[in-house]
């Protein structure tokens, strides 16, 4: 459920066991087939140049050792290009799929961060009134008290709420169904990392409570809220919210893979309970329908002017040049400028990707979580090179 913000600073990620340092908020805010699949045709002098960005899909596997890499990459006029390198299955040697479905992770904050802003916009939550307003009494813990955080806090995560991720195992993660009260139990059991709206602090929690705010308010499970508010409102044919008990992948996929450490052999953990992710991290979809959620957000066709403008309002993340909204990222452009969206992984997969004001849109998955910082940042380029060429 991690959004790794460039190389040094990885926001929600396991850290070999140890707690997440706060970021001021002053100062923040496997070697295969290599196939290319295009949707719409490029023009005839960039098909005679090298494409950059297959080459860097390539390198992730050649070089970072990555089993898959896959990419969907839309331009200012609106054509799409499907990219894919590496092995589908290490097991049968597949080719990858183009477009498959992969675990977004830490994306689908985004998504709950929407459904919370469109019920601001209708006058049923408040932004900044406090948790106890909707859940009284659930938010506690030491140096922790809901009276006191608000649902702009913990869009923002500025709430200092404590992390569970990093405290469960990731063979319990992979195997157990958690309800969203077995995960704030678990980070109950710590206290708060420090007083609200004082730091910034990436935080699963956050998004956790968050949902349960939306279950309170609707009277519906998250999922449905998720679905109706957005999958369905502008069409994501192959993105969901994964039912109770569901531990597959519907529709075509790479595997995912995960290594217990540096060096580890791979292991295949795309049969998974995502529950502990939840409104954290739990949904599936496809790096188009990744690409058209977030450009029919920034155009504003999921949220009222006033709410956008909210979400888009940040906080820098440290010195990287990044900054975090209401459950949406701004990321600097070598070329100029920022694009907006939200990464994540989960076990077997990590994302990244945006849009930028002007309609380019570019997601790319790898299908095993980096265990180094050079792999992520190579694939944050890839990234920067698809939406600046």
């Amino acid at each position: 459920m991690r959004e790794q913000a460039w190389q040094r600073f990885r926001p929600s990620g396991r850290q070999q066991g140890r707690r997440r340092r706060a970021v001021p908020a002053a100062t923040a805010v496997a070697v295969g087939v290599m196939t290319m699949g295009v949707l719409a045709p490029p023009a005839a002098s960039a098909a005679a140049r090298p494409d950059t960005v297959q080459q860097g899909l390539n390198a992730l596997v050649h070089t970072d050792g990555l089993p898959a890499a896959l990419a969907s990459v839309k331009d200012r006029e609106g054509r799409t290009r499907t990219y894919t390198a590496g092995v589908g299955n290490l097991a049968t040697g597949a080719k990858v799929p183009k477009d498959g479905q992969v675990r977004i992770g830490s994306t689908t904050k985004t998504f709950t961060a929407v459904v919370v802003l469109q019920l601001v916009g209708e006058g049923k939550v408040g932004l900044d009134d406090t948790v106890d307003t909707y859940l009284p009494g659930l938010v506690r813990g030491e140096e922790i008290d809901g009276r006191h955080i608000t649902v702009r806090q913990l869009l923002q995560h500025t709430s200092g709420l404590p992390d569970y991720e990093s405290l469960i195992d990731d063979d319990i993660l992979q195997h157990r169904y958690f309800d969203p009260h077995d995960l704030l139990d678990i980070a109950f059991q710590h206290k708060a990392d420090f007083a609200p709206g004082t730091n910034w602090g990436y935080s699963n929690t956050n998004y956790v409570v968050a949902g349960l705010i939306v279950q309170k308010v609707t009277g519906r499970p998250l999922a449905e809220e998720v679905d109706q508010r957005v999958v369905k409102r502008i069409g994501l044919r192959h993105t969901y919210f994964p039912a109770p008990g569901d531990m597959t992948i519907r529709e075509t996929h790479p595997k995912g893979y995960h290594r217990d450490s540096a060096g580890a052999p791979l292991r295949d953990v795309t049969e998974m309970d995502p529950s502990a992710g939840w409104a954290a991290g739990q949904m599936i979809s496809t790096g188009s329908d990744l690409n058209r959620f977030f450009t029919a957000l920034l155009a504003g066709r999921l949220l009222p002017a006033a709410q956008l403008a909210q979400m888009r309002t940040t906080v820098p993340i440290a010195d990287t040049g990044a900054g975090y909204g209401l459950g949406l990222m701004s990321r600097p452009l070598s070329c100029g400028g920022v694009y907006w969206g939200h990464g994540g992984d989960i076990l077997g997969y990590e994302t990244r990707g945006g849009v930028t004001d002007d309609g380019r849109a570019a997601n790319v998955a790898v299908t095993s979580i980096p265990t180094g910082g050079a792999a992520t940042k190579h694939l944050e380029s890839v990234v920067d090179t698809a939406l600046c060429r």
